[in-house]
């Protein structure tokens, strides 16, 4: 459990402000709703709340800007057609960004469980950085105040009064200033931002491996985004699968060679001891407990460092093709052991 950081350990950037950012894209949304197959919702309390997958048919889109709020408008989000996998195609998602730390950690990153009751949701987006309780706020030096709050909620179900009110607690906000993009995991918006986090991802990683991040100065990944299944239980294991058996990820980083080539080798999802079946049977292995799991198991497939200090690049671990295609097409293979190439 992350423990409240001090404030005086965090630095207050008015000039950035992430929610009003992202409070800006939710206008432009709303302009469009019909165009995007998203749809307005007032919530308990006089919330707001954008359907993007639950009642709607979204699509790629609205995932788009689903994800482009979710970095707080930090990162080129983009899509292109991808080569077929298992027989069914699957569009490449790409991420650039000239500011990781902000728009991946600070704001995408997946770091508040709202649970209430009955109720539970992944809550990812700009808001996170007004509650500032995570302890990655703490390793990135940075928290806001705003009068508005922007997030996004990984869930089936629409909030309830109880929901919001915990939310708007900790966000110390009325409920009138609060929107919450809403989308399931089985949904194509919903899968669309999860897998638009590769780079994020390879954050979350370095930081697991006490790398510093602040380092990190740009990041751009793709990851092939997976046919929806029927259930979100399914959709979380092929999403997962993505990124670990399919997202490329490149780094520069103002460091030497040193830390790099340290930290590196252990970087990739295939140096995990996990590594090496379908997430959705390796979540049936530890009987669905996620923190059971080996946390270095959740990084990309590949990841590229570019030293901008030396102008030296180093490359570790590769696509699994032969995952993808057991996940995505739904087959069962037996575990087999991958290296991790340097190049």
């Amino acid at each position: 459990m992350a423990a409240i950081l001090s404030l005086h350990l965090i630095t207050m950037n008015k000039s950035l402000n992430l929610n009003k950012r992202a409070h800006g894209l939710v206008q432009q949304i709303l302009s469009r709703a019909d165009s995007l197959k998203v749809k307005s919702i007032e919530l308990p309390g006089g919330a707001r709340g954008i359907d993007f997958g639950i009642n709607v048919e979204g699509g790629l889109e609205a995932g788009k800007w689903l994800a482009r709020v979710c970095m707080a408008d930090l990162g080129r989000i983009s899509y292109q057609e991808g080569n077929a996998i298992a027989g069914k195609s699957c569009p490449i998602v790409r991420v650039k960004t000239n500011d990781p730390i902000h728009g991946c950690m600070a704001a995408q990153y997946a770091g508040w469980q709202i649970s209430v009751g009955d109720y539970f949701a992944i809550g990812s987006g700009p808001m996170r950085a007004i509650v500032a309780e995570e302890e990655i706020f703490e390793k990135i030096h940075y928290s806001e105040r705003s009068n508005v709050a922007v997030g996004v909620l990984e869930t089936r179900k629409l909030p309830t009064k109880e929901v919001i009110d915990y939310i708007s607690s900790k966000l110390k906000i009325s409920a009138e200033n609060l929107t919450l993009l809403i989308a399931p995991t089985a949904s194509i918006a919903g899968g669309f931002q999860v897998v638009a986090r590769s780079v994020e991802t390879a954050l979350h990683k370095l930081v697991e491996l006490d790398f510093d991040i602040n380092q990190v100065t740009y990041g751009e990944g793709t990851a092939p985004l997976p046919p929806v299944p029927l259930s979100d239980m399914a959709a979380i294991g092929r999403t997962n699968d993505a990124i670990l058996y399919g997202a490329e990820v490149a780094l520069r980083v103002s460091c030497s060679d040193t830390p790099i080539e340290r930290t590196g080798p252990l970087t990739p999802s295939s140096a995990s001891k996990d590594y090496g079946e379908p997430f959705g049977a390796i979540f049936k292995k530890y009987n669905y407990q996620f923190y059971e799991i080996d946390k270095h198991l959740f990084s990309p497939a590949r990841i590229k460092f570019k030293s901008e200090t030396t102008n030296n690049e180093f490359t570790y671990g590769k696509v699994n093709h032969e995952l993808l295609e057991t996940s995505f097409g739904g087959k069962k293979i037996e575990k087999k052991e991958d290296e991790t190439e340097k190049s």
